[in-house]
């Protein structure tokens, strides 16, 4: 290798390294200054198992089928895990095909997005717009009638039967 390879290549290191720190960073900010229920890493951290803070709050991503609420069928209500705002009815859930939870739409009010540049290609994150957990993200490919697929962590929501 030689050394104008090298600097190539660190170059993209360097690049990869800010492209994933950035979204956590971005998250952290905007929590402590953009959403109603503002909690330190502490008290999220006692609140929340070891996982569930590096999804919600690290913006991690739970193992496709792991999660119980894909079996869950009974009418009611998704609520986020973070501080209880109901965010999906569950007459929104359908079965994509994909591992996790997913809705064709939420409740009025209930989201916040942000484009999420992770991953080597831009996608739509979804987080809750009241204490900015983060619930997975949004694609084009869902059914009618909105034609989205809302493809969330199971690990973020608390499910609440009619």
């Amino acid at each position: 290798m030689n050394r104008r390879h090298f600097i190539i290549q660190a170059a993209c290191v360097v690049g990869v390294a800010k492209t994933f720190n950035v979204s956590a960073s971005t998250m952290a900010l905007a929590s402590n200054a953009t959403f109603e229920i503002v909690r330190t890493k502490k008290e999220w951290q006692a609140m929340l198992s070891d996982f569930e803070y590096q999804v919600m709050r690290e913006e991690k991503t739970e193992r496709a089928g792991s999660s119980p609420l894909l079996k869950e069928k009974r009418e009611g209500t998704y609520l986020c895990k973070g501080c209880d705002l109901p965010l999906y009815p569950s007459h929104t859930k359908y079965e994509s095909g994909t591992g996790w939870p997913s809705f064709y739409d939420s409740l009025p009010n209930a989201i916040g997005t942000k484009e999420d540049n992770g991953f080597f290609m831009t996608r739509t994150e979804v987080h809750c717009r009241r204490c900015g957990s983060h619930l997975g993200h949004i694609f084009d490919d869902g059914p009618a009638p909105t034609g989205l697929r809302h493809c969330l962590n199971g690990v973020s929501l608390v499910f609440q039967p009619a």
